[in-house]
């Protein structure tokens, strides 16, 4: 009886030791700059998205305590695009659909374009696109400020001016932000493939 009882527990000590190994494979890897901290030098700080404030197509204020321990997608877009922008937007609806019922999830879109993107304008695309209200976020605001975040928080592109044809530049890649304010992937938003990939780590990060 003393064997089986032994025999037993190992079992169930195996297993969990197995789960907690599968579990850290399925961790997302942490992308931007990585410093040493701490007296010991064995602490790590990862690169960050930097506080913010913008205008949403409700006109309301989303800052860094909008996304405050919340998973989110990040993009840059215009609305007058007619290139990549409607193949993301079209994309972004399949992640905000996977996330409908998930207040945790949330999507936020800025627009290269602030002169032209008004809240007007944006609330008009966000119609087009079924954005959810609190769910997905059509940003908008001081153009310097929306350039600077795409370059040193998100780690994208975001210019004008450029020479293309319709005046703007920016990455087709939509980010993906844990809790924490770290960027943990890069997708392809013109890509169905690398959208659904998107879909399946946003899931994945959920059980960090």
């Amino acid at each position: 009886m003393i064997r089986f009882v032994i025999a037993i527990t190992a079992l169930v000590f195996f297993s969990c030791n197995t789960k907690t190994t599968e579990t850290k494979k399925l961790l997302l890897p942490v992308i931007g700059e990585k410093k040493l901290a701490g007296t010991d030098g064995k602490d790590t700080l990862y690169h960050t998205v930097q506080p913010f404030s913008l205008i949403n197509q409700y006109h309301d204020t989303v800052s860094e305590k909008t996304i405050n321990n919340k998973i989110y997608v990040a993009d840059f877009f215009f609305a007058t695009c007619q290139s990549i922008c409607p193949k993301m937007s079209s994309q972004l609806v399949h992640v905000q659909n996977a996330f409908k019922n998930d207040n945790n999830v949330l999507i936020l879109s800025h627009t290269v374009n602030p002169s032209n993107d008004t809240v007007e304008v944006l609330n008009g695309y966000a119609q087009t696109y079924g954005a959810i209200k609190n769910k997905w976020h059509l940003l908008t605001g001081n153009k310097k400020t929306i350039y600077d975040m795409a370059r040193y928080s998100y780690l994208v592109n975001a210019l004008e001016d450029d020479g293309s044809t319709e005046g703007f530049l920016h990455s087709e890649l939509f980010i993906l932000v844990d809790a924490q304010k770290r960027i943990r992937g890069m997708y392809d938003g013109t890509d169905s493939v690398a959208v659904v990939k998107l879909i399946s780590d946003i899931k994945l990060l959920k059980q960090e």
